[in-house]
């Protein structure tokens, strides 16, 4: 092996012994005999385990443990063997990129906050050993025909630290691009995902598995269990399979025309998002006090919305919407980690938006009609229907269409969305390096909050993606749940574009 003597790598292999400097040479040998990836990407792999290894040098973790952990065999043949599958997309994805703009697209965020700054060394090394999990994230989008597909990308996936705004368009159209970034800032680990990748229960079972693989190099030792995959298993076929297709359609299809709604009315901001907010609970008192009311978290929550909504809009009538993502996976079990969503709308008058006590038998009522198996299945056969009806339509015909289309019903049936991921479960040894976590939503075109919630411990934290400078929503929310007595804190950004 050559040594470099004008670098940290090169310093690094002048102070190892004749038997470790042998051992190194070994791994790099066993490293080019997993890599046959055309030379700019194989130069990177070669240079991610260079910096691995003077990380735990400088570290103090002894060579011998340093290749344990770096075991070239631990890439699999993700990086040996060619490019040769590709993905149709699932029937919720087929939208997604029919719909994208220039400063338009689906994206939405996964974050674990750790309880010491990131190792960047050592999470571009995690990517590298979770990507090969993944084979239906290792693909780049391309155009076919009739439909947008995914080609599998053999490269060498990278991480970057985090310099741009949240949930920002990725770049898509270039050959072997990604459709989902990893993100670190501090102490904070962030993976964006394009839609048409997957929804919020796959994009965070690869969240989890990175995370793993991040703390395995940093010297844990676990069992995945039933908690996350394994990253050492190949990936099942029913990992990468369209969910829908294997839903008996109803006779009828329902669910996707509705009546615009009431918006909120603070100016739309030129910045997208303009301002992501971080509300952090106690999960405990969180769910005390919507058992109080009689209620699950998720009906609280929306009661607090559509009031927090109403103080941030000048309209006296008309209806307030909230879109709620349902997981179909509680009614048909199944191993995708494509999307397998669908989503029901919670609808209340402005009048009718008067307290948590009278609003909550209304949208327990709703959520249990509306988001139950059977409107949910009557939603996917109409998805269905309409993706087989304009099947054999060139892409080129379709895609304005469907901008347009999309553009004006996607977002104004809607007031807002709250999406609720649940209950994040870990191995025991992951509380150990994780602190918390949150989830957030890329902004719509005119809808000015975009909700979610994510448990992790002990703590529930509700996000807000802003559209709006008007502070008007998240201020009411924070009086309605301080009368509620639910202690939170408040984290995030200040407003960006300034």
């Amino acid at each position: 092996m050559k040594i470099t003597k004008n670098n940290a790598f090169g310093k690094y292999l002048e102070s190892l012994s004749e038997d470790q400097l042998a051992k190194t040479d070994a791994l790099f040998q066993d490293l080019q005999e997993h890599c046959t990836l055309p030379k700019h990407w194989a130069k990177k792999l070669v240079k991610d385990f260079e910096n691995a290894l003077v990380y735990y040098h400088q570290s103090g973790v002894a060579p011998d443990e340093a290749h344990r952990r770096l075991q070239p065999r631990k890439l699999g043949g993700f990086y040996a063997r060619g490019a040769a599958a590709w993905f149709a997309l699932d029937d919720a994805a087929k939208v997604y990129p029919l719909s994208m703009g220039r400063s338009s697209m689906a994206v939405f965020r996964l974050s674990a906050y750790l309880k010491e700054d990131v190792v960047p060394a050592l999470l571009q090394m995690a990517l590298n050993f979770t990507i090969k999990r993944f084979p239906g994230f290792a693909t780049t989008l391309k155009k076919g025909f009739f439909w947008h597909y995914l080609d599998t990308a053999k490269r060498r996936f990278r991480v970057d630290e985090e310099h741009d705004l949240p949930c920002q368009p990725l770049k898509v159209s270039a050959s072997g691009s990604q459709s989902f970034r990893v993100l670190y800032w501090k102490n904070r680990v962030s993976v964006e995902f394009f839609h048409v990748l997957t929804d919020g229960t796959g994009g965070m079972e690869f969240l989890k598995v990175l995370l793993g693989e991040y703390i395995r190099l940093l010297g844990a030792e676990f069992v995945p269990e039933d908690m996350l995959l394994d990253v050492y298993d190949s990936a099942a076929p029913q990992e990468t399979e369209n969910a829908f297709r294997n839903v008996a359609s109803e006779k009828h299809g329902a669910g996707f025309v509705d009546k615009t709604v009431v918006q909120m009315t603070g100016p739309l901001a030129k910045t997208h998002p303009c301002r992501i907010l971080h509300i952090k609970m106690d999960a405990k008192k969180l769910s005390q006090v919507a058992k109080s009311y009689g209620a699950t978290v998720t009906e609280y929550l929306l009661a607090l919305m559509f009031l927090a909504g109403k103080a941030a809009t000048d309209e006296l009538e008309g209806q307030c919407s909230i879109q709620v993502p349902v997981n179909m996976r509680k009614f048909y079990p199944s191993e995708t980690l494509r999307n397998f969503s669908m989503y029901c709308g919670v609808r209340l008058d402005i009048g009718d938006i008067t307290t948590v006590e009278k609003m909550l038998p209304s949208i327990h009522a709703q959520l249990t009609e509306k988001a139950g198996k059977q409107p949910m299945t009557q939603m996917i056969t109409s998805t269905k229907k309409l993706v087989s009806s304009v099947r054999y339509v060139p892409l080129m015909v379709k895609q304005p269409v469907a901008k347009a289309v999309y553009g004006f019903l996607g977002d104004k049936i809607f007031s807002n969305t709250l999406s609720n991921l649940g209950i994040v479960r870990l191995p025991e040894v992951f509380y150990e390096y994780v602190q918390s976590m949150d989830f957030v939503l890329g902004t719509a075109m005119t809808n000015r909050a975009e909700c979610t919630l994510v448990t992790f411990g002990d703590c529930a934290t509700f996000s807000i993606s802003k559209l709006t400078r008007d502070p008007s929503f998240e201020e009411k929310l924070e009086s309605l749940l301080q009368l509620d007595g639910i202690p939170f804190t408040i984290e995030g950004s200040g407003y960006y574009g300034h």
